[in-house]
Protein backbone atom coordinates (compact mmCIF):
# COMPACT_ATOMS: atom_id res chain seq x y z
CA UNK A 1 0.00 0.00 0.00
CA UNK A 2 2.69 2.13 0.79
CA UNK A 3 4.56 1.93 -2.65
CA UNK A 4 1.45 2.11 -4.27
CA UNK A 5 0.89 5.94 -2.58
CA UNK A 6 4.33 6.68 -3.45
CA UNK A 7 3.69 5.64 -7.59
CA UNK A 8 -0.04 7.49 -7.22
CA UNK A 9 2.62 10.40 -5.59
CA UNK A 10 5.25 10.08 -8.39
CA UNK A 11 2.96 10.48 -10.95
CA UNK A 12 0.85 13.81 -9.40
CA UNK A 13 4.29 15.43 -9.29
CA UNK A 14 5.26 14.28 -12.74
CA UNK A 15 2.20 15.64 -13.96
CA UNK A 16 2.17 18.76 -12.40
CA UNK A 17 6.06 19.26 -13.19
CA UNK A 18 4.87 18.59 -16.85
CA UNK A 19 1.96 20.86 -16.84
CA UNK A 20 3.82 23.95 -15.33
CA UNK A 21 6.59 23.53 -18.33
CA UNK A 22 4.10 23.21 -20.99
CA UNK A 23 2.37 26.41 -19.47
CA UNK A 24 5.83 28.06 -19.11
CA UNK A 25 6.71 27.09 -22.79
CA UNK A 26 3.74 28.39 -24.34
CA UNK A 27 3.94 32.04 -22.51
CA UNK A 28 7.86 32.27 -22.95
CA UNK A 29 8.96 31.07 -26.23
CA UNK A 30 7.15 34.21 -28.27
CA UNK A 31 8.80 36.54 -26.16
CA UNK A 32 12.25 34.52 -27.08
CA UNK A 33 11.65 33.64 -30.52
CA UNK A 34 10.47 34.77 -33.68
CA UNK A 35 7.21 34.79 -34.98
CA UNK A 36 6.63 33.02 -38.80
CA UNK A 37 6.92 36.15 -41.02
CA UNK A 38 8.93 36.95 -44.02
CA UNK A 39 12.14 38.40 -42.62
CA UNK A 40 12.95 37.22 -39.37
CA UNK A 41 12.42 39.48 -36.76
CA UNK A 42 12.87 38.54 -33.17
CA UNK A 43 11.85 40.14 -30.36
CA UNK A 44 14.43 42.41 -28.49
CA UNK A 45 12.90 44.37 -25.75
CA UNK A 46 13.92 47.91 -26.64
CA UNK A 47 16.22 49.65 -23.99
CA UNK A 48 15.21 52.57 -21.71
CA UNK A 49 17.92 54.91 -23.09
CA UNK A 50 16.36 54.05 -26.64
CA UNK A 51 12.66 55.39 -25.44
CA UNK A 52 14.16 57.97 -24.54
CA UNK A 53 15.91 58.51 -27.66
CA UNK A 54 12.87 57.58 -29.54
CA UNK A 55 10.95 60.67 -27.08
CA UNK A 56 13.76 63.12 -27.97
CA UNK A 57 12.88 62.69 -31.74
CA UNK A 58 9.46 62.96 -31.19
CA UNK A 59 9.54 66.72 -29.68
CA UNK A 60 7.34 69.37 -30.87
CA UNK A 61 5.63 66.76 -32.96
CA UNK A 62 1.79 66.03 -33.62
CA UNK A 63 -0.48 63.74 -34.89
CA UNK A 64 -1.09 59.84 -35.07
CA UNK A 65 1.98 57.57 -34.34
CA UNK A 66 2.59 54.09 -35.12
CA UNK A 67 5.43 51.45 -34.57
CA UNK A 68 6.13 48.58 -36.63
CA UNK A 69 6.77 45.70 -34.73
CA UNK A 70 6.05 46.79 -31.50
CA UNK A 71 6.69 43.80 -29.15
CA UNK A 72 6.04 44.68 -25.72
CA UNK A 73 4.53 47.79 -26.11
CA UNK A 74 6.66 50.26 -24.45
CA UNK A 75 7.15 52.18 -27.12
CA UNK A 76 3.61 52.99 -28.15
CA UNK A 77 2.83 53.52 -24.24
CA UNK A 78 5.57 55.54 -24.10
CA UNK A 79 4.44 57.37 -26.86
CA UNK A 80 0.57 57.40 -25.21
CA UNK A 81 2.17 59.12 -21.86
CA UNK A 82 3.71 61.88 -24.22
CA UNK A 83 0.21 62.63 -25.48
CA UNK A 84 -0.18 60.82 -28.97
CA UNK A 85 -2.64 58.72 -29.90
CA UNK A 86 -0.53 55.27 -30.58
CA UNK A 87 -0.57 52.13 -32.96
CA UNK A 88 1.59 49.44 -32.48
CA UNK A 89 1.44 46.68 -35.03
CA UNK A 90 2.97 43.14 -33.99
CA UNK A 91 2.19 39.71 -35.58
CA UNK A 92 3.34 37.84 -32.47
CA UNK A 93 -0.57 37.52 -30.51
CA UNK A 94 1.26 36.92 -27.32
CA UNK A 95 3.04 39.87 -27.60
CA UNK A 96 -0.31 42.10 -28.63
CA UNK A 97 -2.06 40.68 -25.47
CA UNK A 98 0.54 41.34 -22.90
CA UNK A 99 0.88 45.03 -24.67
CA UNK A 100 -2.80 45.39 -23.83
CA UNK A 101 -2.54 44.90 -20.76
CA UNK A 102 0.48 47.51 -20.07
CA UNK A 103 -1.43 49.47 -21.47
CA UNK A 104 -4.29 49.32 -19.05
CA UNK A 105 -2.23 48.72 -16.64
CA UNK A 106 -0.13 52.02 -17.51
CA UNK A 107 -3.54 53.91 -17.71
CA UNK A 108 -2.99 54.69 -21.22
CA UNK A 109 -5.52 52.15 -22.98
CA UNK A 110 -7.74 54.66 -23.89
CA UNK A 111 -4.89 56.09 -26.12
CA UNK A 112 -3.25 53.09 -27.71
CA UNK A 113 -4.64 50.19 -30.06
CA UNK A 114 -2.31 47.20 -30.83
CA UNK A 115 -2.92 44.72 -33.69
CA UNK A 116 -1.85 41.38 -34.59
CA UNK A 117 -0.81 41.58 -38.47
CA UNK A 118 2.32 41.21 -40.68
CA UNK A 119 3.95 44.77 -41.32
CA UNK A 120 3.58 44.02 -44.65
CA UNK A 121 0.13 43.37 -45.19
CA UNK A 122 -0.74 46.96 -43.67
CA UNK A 123 -0.75 50.38 -44.82
CA UNK A 124 0.96 53.09 -42.94
CA UNK A 125 -0.40 56.38 -45.41
CA UNK A 126 -2.18 57.58 -42.00
CA UNK A 127 0.44 58.09 -39.95
CA UNK A 128 2.90 60.92 -39.24
CA UNK A 129 5.32 59.19 -36.71
CA UNK A 130 6.45 56.00 -37.59
CA UNK A 131 8.56 54.44 -35.28
CA UNK A 132 10.92 51.18 -36.80
CA UNK A 133 13.06 48.44 -34.39
CA UNK A 134 13.91 46.65 -37.54
CA UNK A 135 16.87 44.37 -38.56
CA UNK A 136 19.12 44.83 -41.60
CA UNK A 137 17.51 42.46 -43.94
CA UNK A 138 14.66 43.81 -43.99
CA UNK A 139 15.55 47.96 -44.36
CA UNK A 140 15.44 48.06 -47.94
CA UNK A 141 12.41 46.83 -48.47
CA UNK A 142 10.82 48.81 -45.70
CA UNK A 143 12.45 51.87 -46.85
CA UNK A 144 10.42 51.74 -50.68
CA UNK A 145 7.18 50.69 -48.98
CA UNK A 146 7.08 53.69 -46.66
CA UNK A 147 8.16 56.14 -49.21
CA UNK A 148 5.48 55.00 -51.21
CA UNK A 149 2.77 55.45 -48.52
CA UNK A 150 3.96 58.41 -46.43
CA UNK A 151 2.98 61.93 -46.81
CA UNK A 152 5.91 64.64 -46.96
CA UNK A 153 5.26 65.74 -43.17
CA UNK A 154 5.91 62.49 -41.80
CA UNK A 155 9.19 61.59 -39.61
CA UNK A 156 10.13 58.12 -39.89
CA UNK A 157 12.33 56.81 -36.66
CA UNK A 158 14.67 54.12 -37.01
CA UNK A 159 16.52 52.57 -34.11
CA UNK A 160 19.30 50.43 -34.04
CA UNK A 161 19.69 50.20 -37.59
CA UNK A 162 19.49 52.94 -40.27
CA UNK A 163 17.72 53.01 -43.97
CA UNK A 164 20.24 51.83 -46.40
CA UNK A 165 19.55 55.31 -49.07
CA UNK A 166 18.08 57.80 -47.12
CA UNK A 167 20.57 60.33 -44.97
CA UNK A 168 19.09 61.25 -41.94
CA UNK A 169 18.13 64.30 -40.90
CA UNK A 170 18.37 63.75 -36.97
CA UNK A 171 20.58 60.89 -34.87
CA UNK A 172 21.48 60.60 -31.60
CA UNK A 173 22.65 58.15 -29.33
CA UNK A 174 25.41 55.76 -29.73
CA UNK A 175 26.22 52.27 -30.09
CA UNK A 176 22.92 49.72 -30.14
CA UNK A 177 20.80 53.00 -28.71
CA UNK A 178 21.36 54.81 -31.55
CA UNK A 179 17.89 56.33 -33.64
CA UNK A 180 18.05 58.01 -36.71
CA UNK A 181 15.12 59.98 -37.66
CA UNK A 182 14.23 61.03 -41.48
CA UNK A 183 11.67 63.49 -42.67
CA UNK A 184 9.80 62.81 -45.74
CA UNK A 185 9.78 66.40 -47.31
CA UNK A 186 13.76 65.87 -47.36
CA UNK A 187 14.25 62.09 -48.22
CA UNK A 188 11.61 62.59 -51.32
CA UNK A 189 12.58 66.07 -51.70
CA UNK A 190 8.92 67.35 -51.19
CA UNK A 191 8.83 71.28 -51.67
CA UNK A 192 6.18 73.36 -50.60
CA UNK A 193 4.76 75.21 -53.40
CA UNK A 194 3.80 78.46 -53.26
CA UNK A 195 0.80 79.98 -54.77
CA UNK A 196 1.27 83.12 -57.54
CA UNK A 197 -1.85 84.92 -57.12
CA UNK A 198 -1.89 87.53 -59.91
CA UNK A 199 -4.02 90.56 -59.57
CA UNK A 200 -7.23 90.84 -61.60
CA UNK A 201 -7.21 93.48 -64.45
CA UNK A 202 -10.39 96.11 -64.51
CA UNK A 203 -12.20 95.58 -67.91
Amino acid sequence: EAGSRRSVWGLMVTAGVSGTLVALYAVVTPFVTPALRRVCLPFVPATSTQIQNVLKMLENRSGSLVDIGSGDGRIVIAAAKRGFKAVGYELNPWLVWYSRYRAWRDGVHQNTKFYISDLWKVSFSRYTNVVVFGVPQMMPELEKKLEEELECNARIIACRFPFPCWVPDHTTGEGIDTVWAYDMKRSRGCETKILEITPETEL
